[in-house]
């Protein structure tokens, strides 16, 4: 599957709240291509082959507020 860029909604107050988003996704290694935070408005977008199901998930972990916005154009 080709990789496409998701948009998540994340509620992170600070750079530690998007490091640690950083951070998870991180380990998912090769399978994440690209990262960007957008802490003021709470947004995450990931370019990566996984689903948004996955993805979410793996977001979900930092214990924040998350949810799934949908495939950016």
């Amino acid at each position: 599957m080709a990789a496409q860029t998701h948009e998540f909604k994340v509620e992170m107050t600070c750079t530690g709240c998007s490091g640690a988003v950083e951070r998870v996704l991180g380990k998912l290694k090769e399978k994440v291509e690209k990262v960007d935070i957008d802490l003021d408005n709470k947004k995450v977008f990931v370019t990566s082959s996984l689903s948004s199901d996955e993805l979410l998930e793996t977001i979900k972990k930092t214990g924040k507020e998350t949810s799934y916005v949908g495939l950016k154009a």
